[in-house]
């Protein structure tokens, strides 16, 4: 069995889908995990009231394909779910599954989840989340499948299975957890140990047409014509990273699963069925994202952990840590990233954000759930000249 595999998949043609989701589950064991009966839920990447086309959500195409071999296989029921940035009540989320076209979906056979119950979690083998909150629908599931959306992200550098699974934590908490993880590090462990904890059977990424630029909701559409599947999100999202050109150690979730033992050092060291080289997506434009602090750190002061080097970067964490910022004349004064921002480091004045730098945690939340896409991730001059 093959630990990840990727191949082409140009568009969301419903025949094409299920050809390429039946090559893309074959080397690593197909749906040989379901067994008749069997109630398997499907959690998607459902970030927002979002069109398909935007590239931000799991298209219905492939959540229906997926749905009907499923059924084929012996499933008694299928049911997908997320719990979207927002409130996580029937209201709310309907106008999700509205927007997202999940319809289409309900009506290959799937259910679109309708418990809105939450569930305490004690974690003790978690890094860092020892207990926490989580979405109840999934506890009705016999097996999981963990079908992400690959796009770029202000906080994580990219989102795809491993932050999937930040959707188990319902809408109104995440604020909540980005607060009380604030350190990109901590909060990737965090998301680690919810991965580690649900455990999905399989992981499938949506990369026919992604998100690159302002992801992970208000970036552009980016056509990329490939899936890829594994039953690890880690080494789906290290194959994943590769094809979209970032490095493992740009990417804190892939950190923390490195540390961890989850991966390797390289995607190199992982058997892969597919062509890594043929399906490389041109030009896709991350947001950025290298540890700046770090490499400058250690190109002035060599490697190491001494009291210098870490007075050292607490000075320059400041000066080259990306940032959230609004864009001038983008931004309509709606007021929501105050609202949703978890250290209150936003107040609007004159119809405007202003973000104080002091409180501010660059969680991101802002950029992410801007409706505008006027909140950007604002890298500083001195950051953007060294990586030169």
């Amino acid at each position: 069995m093959k630990d990840v595999s990727i191949v082409s998949c140009p568009a969301y043609e419903e025949g094409a889908c299920r050809e390429a989701l039946i090559r893309a589950l074959e080397p690593i064991g197909g749906l040989d995990f379901v067994k008749p009966g069997m109630r398997v839920g499907i959690k998607a990447n459902l970030v927002s009231f979002l069109k398909p086309e935007a590239g931000a959500t799991t298209h219905p195409v492939l959540l229906s394909a997926l749905t009907k071999l499923l059924l084929e296989r012996g499933a008694a029921s299928v049911v997908i779910g997320d719990s979207p940035g927002g409130l996580f009540t029937a209201a709310y989320v309907k106008n999700v599954y509205r927007a997202t076209g999940m319809h289409q979906a309900e009506a290959a056979g799937a259910e679109l989840n309708m418990d809105f119950t939450q569930k305490e979690a004690d974690n003790p083998a978690g890094a860092v989340a020892k207990r926490f909150t989580y979405t109840g629908w999934l506890d009705g599931c016999d097996g999981l499948i963990d079908f992400c959306k690959l796009k770029s992200h202000g906080m994580m550098a990219m989102s795809a299975a491993a932050k999937n699974m930040f959707g188990t934590i319902p809408g109104t908490l995440k604020p909540e957890y980005h607060y009380k993880y604030p350190n990109a590090a901590d909060f990737a462990r965090m998301i680690v140990d919810l991965d580690e904890y649900f455990r999905p059977d399989l992981s499938i990424v949506d990369g026919v047409v992604g998100m690159d630029g302002n992801g992970p909701t208000m970036g552009d559409a980016k056509p990329m014509g490939l899936l890829a599947a594994s039953r690890s999100p880690h080494r789906a999202d290290l194959v994943c990273a590769e094809l979209i050109g970032l490095r493992r150690e740009d990417v804190p979730t892939l950190e923390a699963a490195y540390e961890r033992g989850l991966i390797p050092a390289s995607w190199r060291e992982l058997d892969i069925a597919g062509d890594v080289d043929a399906l490389r997506v041109a030009d896709f434009n991350n947001i950025g994202t290298k540890n700046d602090v770090v490499f400058f750190g250690e190109m002035l002061l060599g490697e190491g952990n001494s009291p210098l080097k870490r007075a050292f970067g607490k000075v320059m964490q400041k000066a080259l840590s990306s940032r959230p910022g609004p864009e001038k004349g983008a931004c309509v004064g709606c007021g929501k990233c105050a609202e949703i921002c978890p250290a209150k480091a936003i107040t609007m004045r004159d119809k405007l954000p202003r973000i104080d730098r002091g409180k501010c945690i660059r969680c991101f939340c802002c950029q992410e759930f801007c409706p505008k896409g006027a909140m950007k991730v604002v890298r500083p001059p001195i950051a953007r000249i060294l990586n030169k």
